[in-house]
């Protein structure tokens, strides 16, 4: 470790909202010594001129072969997905102590062949998925220090998983015909959004996308049967909003019988017992993303509806903070022991 016990990182893939958000955060970690900012284009351009909020005086921005790689602790990568396979497999072997945290989805999928069918090009870097693990830090919590890589989840995948996974495992919840709409703010879709969405009046309108075959499906399905062993069917609708940040996902599942309403807010209560970020909120509570934007809080509030049995389970999040960057550093802390909010507060 360097000085006072700090780390050196890197971000691959600065000018993004992903990459903004990571950075803004890293620059007031106090355990965080930013060495390299990357990017492809803007090079010698300081990082302020893309984002107002970052005070402090940082690296201006680089190529990726500037970096000095035996002088890192760790490597962020908020890269369109297939770069980041490119990067860690040219490192991986040669710095035997350099950890990557990556935010694309080249290392979520533990099948090199499912991640070809949904992401259409080959795994570059399938050797290293075994060297790698997904982690939604309330579900893997410390596992994670046994690995280099660490594949930072989808923002979607991340809202399900949270609320879901207990209710499964414990068989609370009727596993056959679940119903998950998730809304998003656009900043999602990137800063390209407009080039990869035609839909007329995007930033004045409500759109749906992705109805059958979102990518973030391969990843759900997964990451459920890996945790409750279980065959979850269920559709999943994906929504833009005309906002720029926040996710509020509505599961709607039917209780097994002799389960309760109660049961289910229970349950989550008292297995997110320890968790400085998940907030349980009363029974019926109204919700909306607006109390977690720029937080790393996932709120929670589980609904009775008119129709006997079935109960709506809403879970909202930050989709660029909880859903990407705020997750990173997260795992980022557990990873180098520190305290889980450290930075995150």
């Amino acid at each position: 470790m360097s000085k006072k016990n700090k780390i050196n990182v890197a971000v691959i893939g600065a000018t993004g909202y992903t990459g903004l958000d990571l950075i803004l955060m890293l620059s007031k970690h106090p355990k965080v010594n930013i060495k390299y900012l990357c990017a492809t284009k803007n090079l010698g351009k300081n990082i302020k001129y893309f984002d107002n909020r970052i005070k402090k005086n940082l690296p201006k921005i680089s190529s990726v072969n500037n970096i000095e790689w035996k002088n890192l602790h760790l490597v962020f990568l908020s890269l369109p997905n297939g770069e980041a396979q490119k990067i860690i497999k040219k490192h991986f072997t040669i710095y035997k102590n350099l950890k990557f945290i990556d935010l694309s989805a080249d290392f979520r999928i533990f099948d090199a062949k499912i991640y070809k069918k949904n992401y259409i090009n080959k795994h570059k870097a399938k050797k290293l998925i075994k060297h790698s693990i997904y982690s939604i830090p309330e579900l893997s919590k410390n596992l994670i220090r046994k690995y280099r890589i660490i594949s930072n989840p989808g923002c979607y995948p991340t809202s399900i998983q949270i609320p879901l996974i207990p209710l499964i495992k414990k068989d609370l919840i009727k596993t056959d015909n679940i119903t998950i709409d998730s809304k998003s703010g656009y900043s999602g879709a990137g800063k390209n959004f407009e080039k990869k969405f035609t839909h007329k009046n995007l930033h004045q309108s409500t759109y749906a996308y992705g109805i059958k075959n979102h990518r973030h499906i391969c990843e759900i399905d997964q990451q459920l049967k890996k945790f409750t062993k279980k065959k979850v069917s269920y559709s999943f609708n994906p929504y833009l909003l005309p906002t720029f940040r926040g996710l509020l996902t509505s599961s709607y599942v039917y209780l097994k019988k002799g389960q309760s309403v109660n049961t289910l807010r229970s349950t989550l209560i008292n297995f997110y017992k320890k968790s400085k970020f998940i907030k349980i909120l009363k029974l019926n509570s109204s919700i909306g993303s607006g109390n977690v934007l720029n937080t790393n809080n996932c709120e929670i509030s589980v609904c009775e509806t008119r129709i006997k049995k079935k109960v709506i389970i809403f879970s909202a999040i930050d989709n660029l903070i909880k859903g990407a960057s705020g997750q990173a550093i997260q795992n980022m802390n557990i990873l180098y022991n520190y305290s889980e909010n450290l930075g995150l507060k």
